[in-house]
């Protein structure tokens, strides 16, 4: 009987690590997904000169790092500038605004009441390019920027695909 249970065991020891080696072989074969970089046109700068990438791509998930609102002659200008960048250091990735999962902006503001004057321009040209499915949002105030004279800066994360099928059963609040 001991030897029997002893055979048994050694059955066991030796199949786990069959089991377990094997498990690492394949975990070892199993390839790393790609990492690209990229800089849409005009950002070639970030990458060459500041040593950052506008865009990175690991497998089917794409980070685009902070758009600065630089360009436009007030802050509704300036947020649907940073929202048609976004689309176009998605589109050099191969994403859309479609599959984008997150986004955190960064808003130049002294206090709570500034910041929400300030993200009032930003929603509404937020709800001009994200009509449906809306993303993760986070925003932040804080007392300064990397580019000195932007009034806020926007990231975003994307899966690409995730907007071919979103689905959102989310009820309506009641009316007040």
């Amino acid at each position: 009987m001991l030897n029997l249970s002893r055979g048994l065991w050694l059955r066991g020891l030796a199949l786990a690590a069959l089991v377990g080696s094997s498990g690492a072989a394949f975990a070892q074969s199993a390839p790393a997904p790609s990492r690209e970089h990229f800089a849409p046109k005009g950002w070639e700068g970030s990458y060459h000169g500041l040593h950052y990438s506008p865009v990175v791509k690991v497998g089917d998930r794409v980070i685009v790092s902070g758009i600065p609102a630089m360009e436009g002659a007030d802050d509704e200008a300036r947020a649907r500038w940073v929202f048609e960048q976004l689309e176009a250091h998605l589109r050099s990735a191969g994403a859309s605004l479609a599959d984008v999962v997150e986004l955190q902006s960064f808003h130049v503001a002294a206090d709570h009441a500034e910041f929400r004057r300030r993200m009032d321009p930003v929603l509404k040209v937020h709800r001009e390019f994200f009509k449906d499915h809306y993303p993760a949002w986070t925003a932040v105030a804080t007392p300064g920027l990397f580019s000195k004279d932007a009034s806020f800066e926007l990231r975003a994360e994307a899966v690409i695909g995730s907007g071919s099928r979103p689905k959102a059963e989310i009820a309506k609040p009641a009316g007040p």
